[in-house]
């Protein structure tokens, strides 16, 4: 690389360059395939330029915590760049799954009953209109119990697959989780691939800025990283959801 080189790359170019290597380094740690675990660049409150800068440094996926802040973003990159994978990785309202199915290519937050049926039934619409939109989903398990965070709880989390699976139809292609602040996040990643194994669900979305190293050695496939790629994020944009 050249000097002029080097003075063009942005911050988010050498901040990507450094996730990508220590991602390459735990995996080689933990005898993981190279490029077994996907980066989902968390670009929550970031502008659309930092995204930009991302795509420049050939990043592909992206994460979003709120379906209104996605549209404002994201139906214009993803017709520049139809390689653009969109994760939703907040709490999903009802409310939002049209708009949700429509635009995420995966929901990793699919916790609730009455969520499942509507992101089918929505599906389904989709199919009649001649759009398909049938977005693979990732159960979110609160392996935690917390009551203020979304998730099944692991206790019902069997018969919640089998539910999205044999009666929604839902593809479960994976499991999420988000540990407890102040408890050791390995044990949650831990239990979480234990449930994954069960019901035979191959991806792991589990880790983020500052766990996802451990993350990795516990079969994460998927590190949600926002802040060690963005920095630290700006306020929310008032009346986002």
């Amino acid at each position: 690389m050249t000097v002029a080189e080097a003075q063009t790359r942005t911050d988010v170019a050498i901040a990507l360059e450094r996730v990508r290597a220590r991602i390459a380094a735990a995996e080689a740690a933990n005898d993981r395939r190279p490029g077994s675990v996907t980066l989902v660049a968390v670009t929550k409150t970031h502008p659309e330029a930092a995204i930009r800068e991302a795509l420049a440094a050939g990043q592909r996926v992206f994460g979003e915590n709120r379906v209104q802040e996605a549209l404002a973003k994201y139906p214009a990159l993803k017709a520049a760049h139809p390689d653009l994978a969109l994760h939703m990785i907040g709490p999903l309202q009802t409310n939002k799954v049209r708009e949700a199915v429509a635009l995420f290519d995966v929901i990793e937050t699919v916790d609730r009953p009455k969520l499942a049926a509507a992101i089918a039934a929505e599906s389904r619409r989709s199919r009649q209109d001649g759009i398909v939109r049938h977005p693979a989903c990732f159960v979110q398990v609160n392996t935690g119990e917390e009551p203020q965070k979304a998730g099944i709880v692991p206790a019902d989390a069997d018969s919640f697959i089998q539910q999205c699976r044999e009666v929604h139809g839902l593809r479960v292609e994976g499991l999420m989780c988000v540990p407890p602040v102040a408890e050791e996040p390995s044990l949650h990643f831990a239990l979480l691939s234990q449930i994954a194994r069960r019901n035979g669900i191959a991806a792991l979305s589990m880790g983020m800025s500052a766990d996802f190293e451990i993350a990795i050695a516990f079969g994460a496939t998927h590190v949600r990283l926002g802040a060690a790629i963005f920095g630290s994020r700006p306020p929310a944009v008032a009346g986002s959801e």
